[in-house]
């Protein structure tokens, strides 16, 4: 029985897993949510062109439902899009780039597709800061970015520097069940959330940053680009937020 037994024990320590189900090292400190660890690599593995498409939404298809069973476990509180708050601390729908939503560019957008495209299917969300030090003109403070829903953490980007060819730079992935979706909040000068943290609308996730290869740059004023992808069948495809940005609460 016990020769079994350690069989049994070396199988499971050396059995081969699927590649996307390795955490990566921005989920090392947060190793608690193992389906947010595994989703957190997928995400970076789909950015770098790494995984088929096939493959990474089959593995979302797997991970959603663990992730929402996990959540709720964690004591979650669904909020409905009634409750969804302002994303950048202090403003509001005026300072959402373009006319009316004009910003929202999705040409074709595909998640699947990674790092690879033209498309903008989000909204960028300026502030004052003219010096571009990422600090509020006005009040000479940081601007804290909120977590537009409730949800949960599932990835994060919370290092990069300027030799990055990374569009987003610094970046947090929230799920929120409510709606099957994930909130895409990107250019953060701190990821202040961690793997696994489960947030309601309005918990702060970081600060407004310019990280990013576009975003740091001098043409670029200091802005969050947020998206939205409705997550159906394993697939994030983009949903235009701009009428919920309008009607988001701001206190």
């Amino acid at each position: 029985m016990n020769r079994f037994l350690s069989c049994l024990l070396f199988l499971l320590i050396t059995l081969p897993r699927q590649s996307w189900a390795q955490p990566s090292a921005d989920s090392v400190t947060a190793p608690v949510c193992l389906p947010c660890a595994r989703f957190d690599s997928l995400a970076k593995k789909i950015r770098d062109g790494l995984v088929a498409k096939s493959d990474a939404q089959n593995a979302i298809r797997t991970l959603v439902p663990e992730i929402k069973t996990y959540a709720l476990e964690k004591g979650l509180n669904p909020a409905s899009r009634a409750a969804w708050r302002f994303p950048v601390e202090g403003y509001e729908a005026s300072f959402i780039g373009g006319k009316n939503g004009s910003g929202y560019k999705p040409r074709q957008y595909d998640y699947l597709d990674g790092n690879v495209h033209k498309a903008h299917p989000a909204h960028d969300i300026f502030i004052f800061d003219r010096n571009q030090d990422c600090l509020d003109d006005n009040t000479g403070k940081s601007v804290r970015i909120l977590s537009m829903s409730s949800g949960i953490v599932v990835a994060r980007t919370a290092a990069w520097d300027t030799a990055s060819n990374l569009r987003g730079g610094k970046v947090v992935c929230v799920f929120d069940t409510e709606t099957n979706g994930m909130f895409y909040y990107a250019h953060l000068n701190t990821v202040d959330v961690e793997l696994g943290d489960v947030v309601s609308a309005g918990t702060p996730l970081g600060e407004m940053g310019r990280t990013g290869i576009n975003a740091f740059k001098r043409r670029s004023p200091t802005h969050l680009h947020i998206s939205y992808l409705k997550v159906e069948d394993g697939y994030p495809r983009p949903e235009n937020i701009y009428r919920d940005l309008v009607k988001a609460k701001t206190k």
